[in-house]
Order: structure tokens, then C-alpha cells, then sequence
């Protein structure tokens, strides 16, 4: 019998012992092989059908061998019925998975995509740090993409084109604005551009708060006030890092839940384990608790024990080496590959080189991988050097390949969870089409990803960052193949814009 499967995951938790409730099951059943044998069979071909997958769904916990039928770009079928299509993709022994989704990704550019296709990625998006134009954005990349791209509105962008005001400023107009609070006239200003990204369809409110030492508690407050005016989540990259007081990451995160709690807003701290450090246990027990008492508030990380970033940034202002707990021997430049030394710091923090910072535990890796309520999001960069982090090639593909796999640091349904459900449940409410995004389900947009689970595994490293991920065999996007037998296909652009209502 053809069973609707969002139906029998709801029906296999029901326990009955009357005999009365026993033939009203039978007859839901019954209307359920119904139903789905009218989805799978009403039309005579599908555009694409993937046969014989391991179809895993986090949101209803399917996890079998099924067949999926994709028309117009939409999930059509989910079933153990032989489907027809005109394009058939053979599953057989690899696992059908919701696409990837990845809140955290600044390199928003045609190469970038390629190695985030190889990794399973199907929605690309820049939530941390964001963009001071919402419509410029999105029209820069409208048809022109091979996945699916989305934007905040970013704080600290936006305050600086109101406080260091001409458009072709100076680094040192930009460094004096980073450092001082807005006046009155700007904090009016600031929040004026934001309501235009929110009306214009942003995602989300992102913050570098940590770039922008200057911004005061009264500006990051009132920019929570707004973004929970128009159901935006912050995205937040936080004040402080580390364990050093005053000044942790600790207080950091206080500064958060509190304005969080004030004003009722959405609350999203981006990459636990490179602000907290060996602090990241405690951390996540604080926002563990703050859940648990009602505040709306997640966190994120990447698999990797370093972080990246420009020295040209407050991160490296004095007294860096106390608060990251490193030394110049840490940093690795991503354009040589060396270690630097004090004379090498001094000499490309005045050129803006960018840097692998090497600061990470890895049993704290290890346990946010592992943690239920963190999810997972790349943080990648632009392709500026041979050198660059690995993550943006190959964060999703380490999870389920080392983590997963080797390392046994939690099952491959929650790691996937983590992956596709999570994410899409936390922008659903502002971008209502998130709710057919991170399932695989009748309705829901054919964004999937078929992966090896014996073979798939991330392949970039610091030394050879600029390599694809193993094991990813299939990716579509909108129902069109990006990846097919392990080779990306240049030719298509089927990503569309993941944006909330433009008001």
C-alpha cells in the first residue's frame, strides 16, 4: 500500500486499544494511500524523480527508502510508488536530504556558490554583516545565480555610511567612526536607512558589533527595538570575545539577552565557539537557560578550530593577544600562508591582510558540533588568497564526514537538522517562504541535496583551502540539478531570492 508520509509519521506515535479508534485508523490510513496515490500518479511524468533514496526529513523524521517526485520546481511526491520522470536521478544507497542551508556566508559571489554547491549548499545567505542597500543587492544577483541568496540589513554598514558620510572615505574616517558613538542626529539616521532595508525585504538585522567598539548599548538597543518592530531577528557578531574581564564574551552576551529581553526581539549570536572560546560552555548554558524561560534566542558555529578576519579591524586592537589567548605565531596570513611575527603584524595590519587565527579547543569544536541547539553555518569569506579559511569550502561536508562518520559526535538526523530545519524555522516568521525550505515534504521547494554518507567528506584545508568536498553526488536547486554525479554544471543559474515581503 502507497502511504502518504507526513500521515504515517504522525500515525506511528498514536497508541489505541479500543477497537472503535482501531477501524478509524484504518480508515485514515486508508484515505491517506489515497491521497498520496492521486500526488504520485495524477500527472504522467515528473520533471525530475530521484529512486530508491534514503529519504531523511527532519521535521517528520522519515528516514527510509522512497522515491521523490519534482514538478516546477516544488516537491510533488514522497512515496514508495514507482514515479517516471524526465530526468532520473538513481539514489540508491546515497541519502535525500533537505539542501543546506547556511545563515552565515559573506562571500556572496559566482565562485563562492560553486564550492558551496559541492558542499550541499542550496541557500546561500549574509546575515552577519549584511549589506547598506537591500534592492541594490538582491538586483545584483537576480538570475544570475546557481543557488538561492538572501541579505540582512546591516547595522554597523549602515552607521557608518551616516557617520563617516562620503561615500569615497578615507580608512581613517572609517576608523574614527568605528570608534565613537553616534550623536543624536545619526542614531535617527541609522535607524531610518534600517527601516528602508526592512521594508525593502532584508531577512534579518546583522551586527559587527566587535568592528564597531564605538557603538553604544543605547544604539544596539534601539536597533533590537526596531528589529523586533518588524519581526527581523538580529544577527549579531558580539561585543566582546574570550574570557578576560571586563570585556568577555560573557558580557557580551549579557549586553544581548538583555536588550533581547526588553524589547521582545529575535536573537541569533553568530559563531559561539570563536567569541567564547574556552568560555563556550558556559555561554551555551546561559542561552540554554535563556531559552528555557522564553527568550527567542539560537546560536550557530562552524566545524573548524580557527577563525578569520582582517588585522585591519578593532579585533587586533591593543591587548588582543590577552583577550584571544594567542600570540603572533597564531596568525596565519591567508595571502603567504606564513606565521607572523611582530615585525610581519605591524607590517600587514597597515595593508589590511587577512588572517587564519588559530584559537579554538577542539573538544569545544567538538561539543557545538555536537549540541542540539547550535546549528551549523559556514562563516566563509571572499576568495582573497591561496591561504583563506577552509570553511567556506567545506563546513557542511566536515560535519557529516568527520563528525558525524568518524568521530560519532551525534547522529546523522540531528546533524542535519542542524543543516536544513533549524535554520528555515528561524527566519519563517519574518520570510514566511522558509516554511518550504529545510524539509522534504509535498509542497515544499525541491532544494536537495544526495550525499554518500560512507564517503562524504570535506577535502579543503589551511594549507589547500581551495578544494571541493567528496561525497556530495546530486544538488538541486528550485528542482534543477546544480551537482550531478559529484560535477558541478556551470551552465545553470536556478537560484532565486530568499527574501521576506517587501512592504
Amino acid at each position: 500500500m502507497t502511504l502518504h508520509w507526513t500521515a504515517l509519521s504522525q500515525l506511528n506515535h498514536m497508541k489505541t486499544t479500543n477497537s472503535g479508534k482501531v477501524m478509524l485508523l484504518g480508515a485514515v490510513l486508508l484515505c491517506s494511500s489515497v491521497a498520496m496515490t492521486r500526488i504520485a500518479g495524477a500527472a504522467d511524468e515528473y520533471d525530475v524523480v530521484i529512486l530508491n533514496g534514503r529519504v531523511m526529513d527532519p521535521e517528520t523524521g522519515i528516514n527510509a527508502n522512497l522515491n521523490v517526485g519534482i514538478r516546477d520546481g516544488k516537491i510533488r511526491a514522497v512515496t514508495s510508488s514507482a514515479l517516471r520522470g524526465r530526468t532520473t536521478i538513481e539514489a540508491k544507497g546515497l541519502v535525500v536530504a533537505p539542501g543546506f542551508i547556511d545563515l552565515h556566508e559573506h562571500a556572496q559571489q559566482p565562485r563562492s556558490y560553486a564550492f558551496q554547491a559541492h558542499d550541499g549548499v542550496t541557500t546561500s545567505l549574509e546575515l552577519e554583516s549584511g549589506t547598506d542597500d537591500v534592492d541594490k543587492w538582491y538586483a545584483e544577483r537576480a538570475g544570475k545565480t546557481l543557488i538561492n541568496y538572501g541579505v540582512s540589513i546591516g547595522e554597523s554598514l549602515v552607521r557608518m555610511d551616516v557617520m563617516a558620510k562620503s561615500t569615497d572615505r578615507s580608512p581613517l574616517q572609517e576608523e574614527e567612526a568605528s570608534h565613537r558613538a553616534p550623536t543624536a542626529e545619526e542614531q535617527v539616521g541609522i535607524l531610518d536607512l534600517m527601516t528602508k532595508g526592512l521594508l525593502q525585504g532584508a531577512l534579518a538585522v546583522g551586527y559587527d558589533i566587535n568592528d564597531t567598539p564605538g557603538a553604544s548599548r543605547w544604539e544596539i538597543y534601539h536597533s533590537f527595538q526596531l528589529a523586533a518592530k518588524y519581526d527581523a531577528m538580529n544577527d549579531v557578531h558580539m561585543r566582546f570575545l574570550g574570557t578576560v574581564e571586563p570585556g568577555s564574551a560573557m558580557e557580551g552576551l549579557q549586553e544581548l539577552i538583555a536588550d533581547a529581553v526588553a524589547t521582545g526581539a529575535s536573537l541569533n549570536v553568530v559563531h559561539i565557539t570563536s567569541v567564547g572560546l574556552r568560555d563556550t560552555s558556559r555561554l551555551l548554558e546561559v542561552i540554554k537557560q535563556a531559552r528555557a524561560r522564553g527568550i527567542d534566542i539560537s546560536t550557530e558555529c562552524y566545524p573548524y578550530s580557527a577563525a578569520s578576519g582582517p588585522l585591519n579591524t578593532a579585533l587586533f586592537d591593543p591587548g588582543w593577544q590577552e583577550r584571544m589567548g594567542v600570540s603572533y605565531n597564531d596568525l596565519q596570513s591567508a595571502e603567504t600562508g606564513e606565521r607572523l611575527t611582530a615585525e610581519t603584524f605591524a607590517k600587514y595590519r597597515k595593508e589590511g591582510v587577512s588572517v587564519v587565527i588559530h584559537l579554538i579547543p577542539e573538544e569545544i569544536v567538538r561539543q557545538a558540533v555536537a549540541d542540539p541547539t547550535v546549528m551549523i553555518a559556514s562563516d566563509g569569506g571572499a576568495i582573497t588568497g591561496p591561504k583563506i579559511h577552509p570553511r567556506g569550502q567545506g563546513t557542511y561536508s566536515r560535519v557529516l564526514g568527520h563528525y558525524v562518520r568518524e568521530e560519532k559526535a551525534l547522529s546523522l538526523m540531528d546533524a542535519l537538522r542542524k543543516m536544513t530545519l533549524m535554520p528555515a524555522q528561524r527566519l519563517q516568521k519574518r520570510a514566511p517562504m522558509f516554511k518550504e525550505k529545510g524539509r522534504i515534504r509535498v509542497g515544499a521547494d525541491a532544494d536537495i541535496t544526495v550525499f554518500d554518507p560512507a564517503r562524504i567528506i570535506d577535502k579543503a584545508t589551511y594549507d589547500d583551502p581551495l578544494q571541493y568536498s567528496e561525497g556530495v553526488e546530486f544538488v538541486l536547486v528550485n528542482g534543477v540539478p546544480v551537482v550531478r554525479d559529484g560535477q558541478l554544471l556551470n551552465s545553470v543559474t536556478p537560484g532565486l531570492a530568499a527574501r521576506a515581503p517587501i512592504r
